[in-house]
């Protein structure tokens, strides 16, 4: 383990103390910590504490970043200030409210079956490259997970031969985002195509820790999450999906997909929805049910099922005759 990073300001204690708490409880930190290091820098070189007039001055350092992407850095900065607040109740704490606004959610692309279709097709008449000899079958295989089994891009380049236990039909998820493990049970569909992707790739060196999806250069190598993206959204023009604004559909938005397509199937079956969301939070490694509603923002194919519902349950109140009195 590197040792710890030495903090010069006068914030330094209170970093350094934050960061082994919130490691201390399984959290990296890695990326919050470069930030508080970039403060702590700031402050070292004026040696100076943080005050609103030297936090006004840090975050004019970063203005060239993206409005959100600078709004996530002052957050951090400011969850360090509450938990010095604690200990030093006259300290400075950043008016989240002089953050630039938070940017409304990206509308995502639902794909429907008949695009996957499309997509299969498409992957099936890739052109067989010299560095990776599953080229289609990497690709087709990628679609059909991601589509059915809701993975996030990392946790699929991610996956090693291992991963995949064929008696049962599930794939294991190793400590991926908020530091979960999970099982991901597959469809019997997704099953046959991951024994017919793994009967080409025993072809190629397969130790059990050899990556699942992987190509051949310079040896046998996982895909990168930036490389599997690029190839999906070359399928994607190839087949001409387009979002409302002309671009090609995010990958992210197959995790989109496979949430709407798990609630939709719920409301058609007339099942408890509310009682099967923690099931789905689960399923798709979530921490609780809020991450998952991320997923599910209101559209039209579920308001016109929650209304088939309660018109199904309601009808015969509503429709019934009531009884008039007697003359």
């Amino acid at each position: 383990m590197s040792p710890p990073t030495p903090f010069a300001s006068p914030l330094g204690p209170a970093i350094t103390s934050y960061l082994a708490l919130k490691r201390a409880l399984g959290r990296h930190y890695d990326h919050e910590g470069r930030v508080l290091a970039h403060l702590d820098q700031f402050l070292g070189a004026r040696q100076s504490e943080l005050t609103a007039e030297t936090f006004a001055q840090w975050v004019a350092t970063i203005a060239h970043v993206a409005p959100q992407t600078r709004r996530g850095r002052m957050r951090i900065a400011r969850n360090l200030c509450l938990y010095r607040l604690r200990s030093e109740p006259r300290c400075f704490v950043p008016d989240s409210r002089d953050f630039p606004r938070p940017q409304q959610p990206v509308q995502p692309y639902l794909f429907t079956d008949e695009n996957i279709v499309r997509l299969l097709h498409a992957a099936d008449a890739l052109r067989r490259a010299s560095t990776s000899p599953l080229h289609r079958a990497v690709y087709r295989l990628a679609l059909v997970l991601l589509y059915t089994a809701g993975l996030r891009r990392g946790e699929l380049v991610r996956l090693t031969l291992d991963d995949y236990n064929a008696r049962d039909g599930t794939l294991a998820i190793r400590a991926t985002k908020f530091h979960k493990s999970r099982l991901v049970p597959l469809s019997p569909d997704a099953v046959r195509e991951l024994e017919t992707y793994l009967a080409a790739r025993r072809q190629l060196p397969h130790a059990a820790t050899a990556p699942l999806l992987c190509n051949c250069h310079h040896g046998v190598r996982h895909y990168t999450g930036m490389g599997l993206a690029d190839g999906l959204r070359k399928l994607f023009r190839a087949v001409g999906l387009q979002t409302d604004k002309g671009k090609p559909p995010r990958v992210h938005d197959l995790r989109h997909s496979f949430a709407h397509a798990a609630l939709l199937r719920w409301y058609r079956a007339g099942v408890d929805v509310q009682a099967r969301l923690p099931a789905l939070a689960v399923y798709m490694g979530h921490v609780s049910i809020v991450s998952t509603q991320y997923y599910l923002s209101s559209f039209a194919p579920f308001a016109n099922a929650a209304s088939e519902r309660f018109a199904q349950h309601c009808d015969p109140f509503l429709s019934a005759t009531p009884a008039r009195d007697e003359p």
